[in-house]
């Protein structure tokens, strides 16, 4: 599917659009409709509940959106939050310039700083893509929106540029409440900002973005999850020592000493919860190894997940898998004069990070992308029946008072459990066509026989399958735990 086609789909059908959009828009920032909340919502329930709520030692947190100066100093993203820019002297037109570049098939390195950018556009004798004017000299742009607060406007801030601050500023105050033990996961699922350059490609590149993100606090000497199934979990990697594609079991990755156990252990948690829970392809699913200046600089193993979304092109990047070593902690012991060390069985020590990063709006295109298909004459949106919008749709076949009141009653008595349609306009054949479009898994008609005692069909109702189109009798007083027993998504266990 094309950009443009899935943006006039999610907008035609009530998943997102550009937010300001009756004044034209803005780039990089969108509004999501009454589907697109439901959906996205689903992304980051089972998020959490597969992440998250499976272990004791994780919970879920909520910090601020808005950060004074200094922890951002220490965190580094005060210097380090930069992209290069590269404005034109003559329409004063402003680009992201490894992205520029890249459109003009000019290969960039990673991490290239304004330098290297300035020569590879003498080189290349770049002009503005816009107007054909020369470019001026490339620049670091920090990245980060900035507030004033207070009435004097004195204080500076920042609204978060990612919401794992969050998790490092509340560590040691949740270490102490949570009875001083290790391992400790914080998660958040929340918004962060960033003031992009040049935000493209539907939600790849947002200013206002959602991150789901789990910092795992540990001790690297004692921290070896049980690896039990996991060990056997085929994963695609393209390994930066190598640059070459290998599809392996992750345990076959610890035996040759690339990867530490704990970093095995949860690279098959994503890969399972990306192809059983989200249904994504394996073959459309790898992790992306990154070194050198490629790797963000308080990593000491950095993977990119990424997804092949035909959208955006190819595999492109919907989460990461990142161990940061002690960087956090000490940063912020540095910045605050607050030692944020522990002592665990003895030992002092300032605890290790793994994170778990997904950019939810990310994943949100990633499911319509690659789900909403064309199945003949009709569009279908087949998404696993745990992550549509709604469970079920309820329909009466023609417009009689008996046919109205039972599918009332049915409608009323399945909400309690599940996000249930009701839909009573045109045709019974046109209303599949629009739960089949919004990914609906289920369609629940009540017909005569429902309603006629002396019909050996009576009390049943007819369920017509999305994918197969397969329409059977079930006993209404069953309807709840038929649609619960396929509705229920693989756990992380």
């Amino acid at each position: 599917m094309k950009i443009d086609d899935l943006v006039a789909f999610a907008k035609g059908k009530g998943f997102f659009w550009p937010s300001a959009e009756i004044y034209g828009g803005s780039a990089g920032i969108y509004d999501y409709g009454h589907l697109g909340v439901l959906l996205k919502r689903r992304f980051e329930q089972l998020w959490l509940s597969y992440f998250v709520e499976s272990c004791d030692d994780y919970y879920l947190i909520e910090g601020s959106n808005i950060l004074p100066e200094k922890p951002l100093i220490a965190s580094g993203h005060a210097e380090r939050f930069n992209d290069i820019l590269v404005g034109c002297s003559k329409c004063h037109t402003y680009y992201r310039a490894d992205v520029m570049l890249s459109e003009l098939k000019i290969k960039v390195s990673e991490g290239a700083g304004a330098a290297e950018m300035d020569t590879l556009i003498q080189k290349n004798s770049v002009r503005c893509p816009k107007c054909g004017g020369s470019m001026l000299p490339a620049k670091a742009f920090n990245m980060m929106v900035d507030v004033n607060l207070g009435p004097e406007k004195a204080d500076r801030g920042y609204l978060r540029p990612e919401t794992a601050q969050s998790a490092y500023l509340n560590f040691f105050r949740e270490f102490n409440v949570l009875r001083k033990s290790l391992p400790m996961g914080l998660a958040v699922i929340g918004r962060a900002y960033r003031n992009e350059i040049s935000p493209r490609q539907g939600l790849y590149r947002l200013r206002e973005l959602t991150q789901a993100e789990l910092q795992i606090f540990f001790d690297p000497e004692s921290f070896s999850p049980q690896m039990g199934w996991h060990k056997d979990v085929e994963v695609t990697v393209i390994p930066y020592a190598t640059k070459q594609q290998i599809t392996v079991p992750v345990g076959k990755l610890i035996e040759q000493n690339t990867i530490p156990q704990f970093y095995a252990y949860h690279m098959a948690l994503i890969q399972r919860f990306y192809t059983e829970v989200l249904g994504v392809p394996p073959e459309k699913l790898r992790f992306l190894e990154k070194g050198g200046d490629e790797k963000a600089f308080y990593n000491k193993l950095h993977m990119d997940i990424e997804v092949d979304v035909e959208s955006w092109g190819g595999f492109k990047e919907v989460g990461g898998l990142h161990y940061r070593g002690d960087y956090d902690l000490s940063s912020h012991t540095r910045g605050s004069s607050q030692d944020l060390s522990v002592t665990i069985n003895g030992k002092k020590m300032v605890p290790n990070v793994l994170e778990l990063s997904f950019g939810v709006d990310r994943n949100v295109w990633m499911l319509l992308d690659l789900f909403h298909v064309k199945d003949g004459e009709r569009d279908v949106f087949r998404l696993k029946p745990w992550l549509a919008p709604f469970s079920a749709a309820v329909f009466q076949l023609q417009k009689e008072e008996k046919l109205a009141a039972e599918a009332g009653k049915i409608y009323a008595s399945l909400k309690k459990r599940f996000r249930v349609f009701r839909d009573n306009s045109g045709s019974i054949g046109r209303r599949y066509a629009r739960m089949d479009e919004i990914g609906t898994p289920f369609c629940i008609t009540v017909d005569f026989d429902t309603v006629d005692s002396s019909s050996q069909n009576y009390g049943t109702v007819t369920v017509r399958d999305r994918d197969t189109k397969g329409q059977h009798r079930v006993k209404i007083s069953e309807l709840a735990e038929f649609i619960a027993s396929r509705s229920e998504p693989p756990d992380a266990v």
